[in-house]
């Protein structure tokens, strides 16, 4: 059986064993997808039940468990050996039943000391649904992301810092009183133990971006030193709930012309100026708050796109999100997520390598055209209002920052963690955000990567470094695409992105930029902010 299978493998274009892979991802997209909305689950989906799209997910794993174990042979070129290598990887990483990010467990089970890593994370997870996504603010409900976009408008200090202490009951269920058997710091334990023995994201993304773990964490306070001496307009240090105020300028005055109603067609209609028709394209949205919905925005497969007798079987996805108003933040979020759409629909390879590489590539990617909604040309066209460059810029990197500092700190607390998360977040805080120390808060606790999978941070605060890299490469190759540019998608993926993981994804962007990755392009967008900001009025005062 085995020595036939390896024989096919020659042929894996049309193989039976590649397409048994596409059938199994396409049964785990489903199932994903009804699990994710209770109210699709009676509908199924393409003329099938969940447990029919279950049945299909188990067989095809259990086929392809027998077919890819030990397929390695002299036979085979090296593009059929990769292939074999990276379903290997999923099926092994696979789960025996098929998941959504729709949580699992209860946020009550955290304070269990008996839980191990897994289930310990589903709780803390639980606890994002549970209470992130209903903050109890001026008699009133609020969602996490629409709790980040008020506090950039709210003029009054005492309703911030109320807003902002909304989160207590949230934090508290992650970190407890801070002692070293609260929930997270169990975990952040038992995490780092597991990295030590199989690695994480962090050293994921440093191998991408072709540098060491040390390095990494050299980069990343690089980073935050050059935001230091241009980020906030005085060396005096501002309470935590103000500091989303202070570079919320661009929010303030061009927040109210996007309503929650608006952020879809602003999205379509900038893609749209890119090459790309999302309305074309069958893409799922989910973009209203609900209980019980995944605590954080995310884009994935629902269906990849695969050669079916000569003709191309396009790729479906779904976005989900939860949009209780609309303002400048909401849309860079929604754009980012369709920044993943973009890469998506542009895959057309073989279906072991239908996938989007490393994390660090795919999250840095889909922030090349959501940062533009920062840029007064995008503003210019598509609000018809802009604000100035050092402004919008000083808003969009307030936010790249606080997820440099997240990832600051995940490297740190994966390297020492037995450390107290609370004072290893007020140090970087302090010394680079100029945010006055409140060690008493796990204000840190508002990202839920931080407790699903530790380390994931790094690939938003070190892949800014690779989206300021892709950007710089497309205005020197393409032109301009602040305001769209007609042939940036097709361009994009004939050069970076419609080969999947047909490459290793270092190799892809070395391609890409004809060099290593360098930090140089992003400490220069730092350097066009400016200082100090126009109108304030202000010096700095030297250090």
């Amino acid at each position: 059986m085995l020595n036939e299978i390896i024989a096919l493998l020659s042929l894996f274009s049309t193989s039976a064993v590649e397409q048994d892979y596409a059938d199994f991802n396409d049964a785990y997209g489903a199932v994903a997808l009804l699990d994710s909305d209770p109210r699709s689950g009676t509908r199924g989906f393409e003329g099938r039940s969940r447990d029919a799209w279950q049945q299909i997910y188990v067989s095809k794993r259990l086929r392809l468990i027998q077919a890819l174990r030990g397929a390695h042979s002299r036979d085979l070129s090296f593009e059929d050996l990769r292939a074999v290598k990276l379903m290997q990887t999923a099926v092994a990483e696979s789960s025996e039943t098929p998941h959504s990010l729709a949580p699992v467990g209860h946020c009550k089970d955290a304070s269990r000391k008996d839980l191990e890593l897994e289930p310990l994370q589903e709780a803390l997870y639980a606890c994002f649904t549970e209470l992130a996504n209903s903050l109890d603010f001026e008699n009133a409900a609020v969602t996490r992301v629409a709790a980040f976009e008020l506090l950039t408008r709210m003029a009054e200090p005492q309703r911030r810092k109320a807003l902002f202490m909304a989160f207590l009951p949230l934090w508290r269920s992650i970190n407890d009183s801070g002692a070293a058997d609260s929930p997270y710091r169990r975990m952040i334990r038992m995490a780092a133990a597991r990295a030590a023995r199989k690695g994480s994201p962090i050293d994921v993304a440093a191998r991408t971006v072709g540098i060491s773990p040390a390095e990494t964490e050299r980069w990343l306070e690089r980073i935050l030193e050059a935001w230091r001496q241009v980020g906030v307009a005085t060396d005096t240090q501002m309470e935590p709930w103000d500091y989303r105020y202070e570079g919320g300028r661009a929010e303030r005055e061009l927040g109210e012309a996007i309503a929650r109603e608006a952020l879809q067609p602003l999205n379509q209609r900038y893609y749209a100026d890119l090459g790309l028709d999302l309305a074309q394209c069958g893409v799922i949205y989910d973009l209203d708050p609900r209980t019980g919905k995944a605590p954080l925005a995310y884009t994935d497969y629902v269906r990849r796109g695969r050669m079916i007798n000569g003709t191309w079987q396009p790729t479906v996805v779904r976005v989900s999100a939860s949009y209780g108003r609309g303002g400048l933040g909401p849309l860079n979020e929604l754009v980012h997520e369709n920044g993943h759409v973009v890469h998506m629909m542009a895959l057309r390879t073989r279906p072991a390598f239908m996938d989007l590489g490393d994390p660090i590539f795919f999250e840095a990617f889909a922030d090349v055209p959501s940062w533009s909604v920062y840029e007064p040309a995008w503003q210019q066209k598509y609000l018809g209002r802009s604000v100035s460059e050092s402004e919008s810029l000083r808003a969009l990197y307030s936010g790249v920052m606080l997820d440099v500092a997240w990832a600051l700190f995940d490297l740190r607390m994966l390297r020492n963690p037995d450390a107290d998360p609370n004072q290893v977040w007020t140090d970087i805080t302090s010394r680079y955000l100029h945010i006055k120390p409140h060690p008493e808060l796990a204000w840190w606790a508002v990202r839920v990567q931080l407790i699903h999978k530790p380390g994931y941070m790094v690939n938003y605060g070190l892949g800014a470094v690779i989206t300021a890299e892709i950007r710089q490469q497309i205005t020197g190759q393409l032109g301009g695409f602040q305001a769209g540019n007609g042939r940036w998608y097709g361009w994009l993926s004939e050069q970076l992105l419609s080969s999947g993981e047909a490459l290793e994804t270092r190799e892809l962007l070395q391609r890409f930029l004809g060099r290593a990755v360098s930090p140089d392009a992003l400490l220069g967008e730092l350097g066009r902010i400016g200082y100090p900001p126009p109108g304030s009025g202000q010096t700095r005062n030297g250090r």
